[in-house]
């Protein structure tokens, strides 16, 4: 009954209009994708179905991990939207939340929290399994910490939210106990002056290649992350995926790409990094999961529905 039964439903039920080629199912409040006429997956009631029947898989599809509703994240005019690259991010963390979980996590965090949409989206992926996870999210930018703070209410999720640059002033109190962290840093090349300054800019402006705040970013990484902690980092063709990752693997890292995604913009990679001292340099897994490698050589980017088909 339930081809997609990883990630699915709540990847595309919140964001997409009446109006799309998806049909909606009112009574499973789910999007059904009419992919064409020889495949087609999606969630049905027929008819003759018990009640019985209907409850179960209205149970079911509410035990699906669940992801931030766009309608519910806050906004303001000098904090960076969900785009693109959040909701790869994002759909990275859905594709590896049982490697999180299996990895009992208990400190979750997430530098550059910018609209909340990521820190809250963990923290709901992470669903009842995750009870006793406490989250912690910095911004450099204060409205994008106040922004941050009315999304996690929105979905009645709670982070200690701080206003800093990376992590500083925490790096002594939280050294080695962050075992999730995730990262969409500044990557767009731009001129060093507009690295760090004031407002929405802050949120993009990497500097030369991208890389001013990413390499700011990596050793801060490496001192915050626990023994089995997890690293996810949003990065840009133009940023040199496999130097970042070459300078982990000399910090003892594994790494491995989750999600490589194009749009008309930009390239983006979600690299994921790990503990592991007997790394072989030359390694490096650039293909994604098994679950994503199939469903996105079929559908069309969900990304890219989402933020064609979505109010921010």
């Amino acid at each position: 009954m339930f081809p997609l039964s990883y990630g699915f439903q709540s990847c595309w039920s919140p964001n997409i209009p009446a109006s799309s080629s998806l049909q909606r199912n009112t009574e499973l409040e789910c999007w059904t994708p009419m992919l064409n006429d020889s495949m087609a997956w999606f969630y049905t009631v027929l008819e003759e179905e018990s009640n019985s029947e209907l409850e179960l898989i209205k149970a079911s599809l509410k035990e699906l991990p669940r992801i931030a509703q766009i309608r519910l994240v806050s906004s303001h005019q000098e904090v960076y939207e969900p785009c693109d690259d959040s909701f790869a991010l994002v759909d990275a963390l859905l594709a590896d939340r049982h490697s999180m979980l299996e990895h009992h996590p208990r400190l979750c965090m997430e530098i550059g929290c910018g609209s909340g949409y990521v820190i809250t989206s963990l923290a709901l992926i992470l669903g009842q399994e995750g009870n006793g996870i406490n989250y912690i999210a910095t911004d450099i930018n204060p409205h994008a910490v106040s922004v941050t703070r009315e999304t996690l209410e929105a979905h009645g999720v709670g982070a200690e939210l701080i206003v800093t640059d990376i992590a500083s002033g925490l790096e002594k109190r939280l050294a080695g106990l962050v075992d999730v962290l995730v990262v969409n840093p500044p990557y767009v090349p731009t001129p060093e002056d507009e690295v760090g300054v004031e407002g929405i800019t802050s949120s993009w402006a990497g500097g030369e290649n991208g890389r001013s705040v990413i390499d700011k970013i990596l050793p801060v990484a490496d001192r915050l992350l626990s023994e089995k902690g997890l690293l996810y980092m949003v990065t840009l063709t133009a940023n040199n995926p496999s130097d970042i990752c070459h300078q982990m693997r000399k910090k003892g890292y594994a790494s491995k790409i989750v999600i490589q995604r194009s749009t008309e913009e930009e390239s983006l990679h979600i690299i994921k990094f790990w503990r592991d001292f007997n790394t072989d340099e030359n390694e490096m897994d650039r293909s994604a999961p098994g679950f994503l490698s199939s469903l996105f050589s079929l559908i069309p980017l969900l990304s890219y529905w989402r933020g064609t088909n979505s109010e921010k």
